[in-house]
């Protein structure tokens, strides 16, 4: 069993894993999926103030938290006892595009040369990892939701808002990736 849980399964595993999450949420008592909910839930938690945003009975949504702390719990589950000893498989072709960047480590899942404490401490990093946070933090805001709350559980729903928001996060994505990107890899 563990030997079947630590060997890379197919791209559409996970697909139907995830996708039945939604009917099962929404039988299992209207729960909607999404993770940048869970930041607001936390805030209303522990820092109760007279700020109206955070005035709403969020015990009700606490299942949010056993949620994250799943995700949690089976990322270091995963990293620990499932770690595949194998090296990481990166494209040759995407390898020599990144070589270009200066990212030459693929020991990890995520590059040193991306994140790191040297790489914090630098303009790119500054850019990339506060700057970039932020802008993740204020468009899922802004936005009413997530990737993963719009992409799976919006479209789902077939809701109008949620294909808008999701067109917009790939198109983002897409421009960040091919166009800023490669400037920011060079500062």
């Amino acid at each position: 069993m563990i030997e079947t849980l630590s060997k890379p399964w197919p791209w559409w595993a996970a697909g139907a894993i995830i996708g039945l999450i939604v009917p099962a949420l929404l039988i299992l008592g209207n729960k909607h999926f999404g993770l940048s909910a869970n930041l607001r839930h936390a805030c209303a938690a522990c820092f109760p103030a007279n700020i109206k945003f955070f005035k709403y009975e969020w015990r009700k949504e606490v299942w949010n938290f056993f949620f994250v702390g799943g995700i949690i719990a089976g990322a270091i589950i995963a990293s620990t006892v499932l770690a595949n000893p194998e090296p990481i498989q990166v494209a040759p072709e995407l390898a020599e595009e990144i070589k270009a960047y200066g990212i030459t480590d693929f020991s990890s899942m995520i590059p040193t040369q991306l994140i790191s404490w040297e790489s914090l401490f630098s303009l790119r990093g500054f850019i990339m990892l506060v700057f970039g946070g932020f802008l993740v933090g204020f468009g899922s805001r802004y936005a009413g939701g997530c990737t993963s709350g719009h992409a799976i559980m919006g479209l789902s729903d077939l809701q109008w808002p949620s294909l808008i928001a999701t067109i917009f996060f790939m198109a983002g994505g897409f421009i960040m990736a091919n166009l800023i990107l490669p400037y920011i890899m060079v500062l």
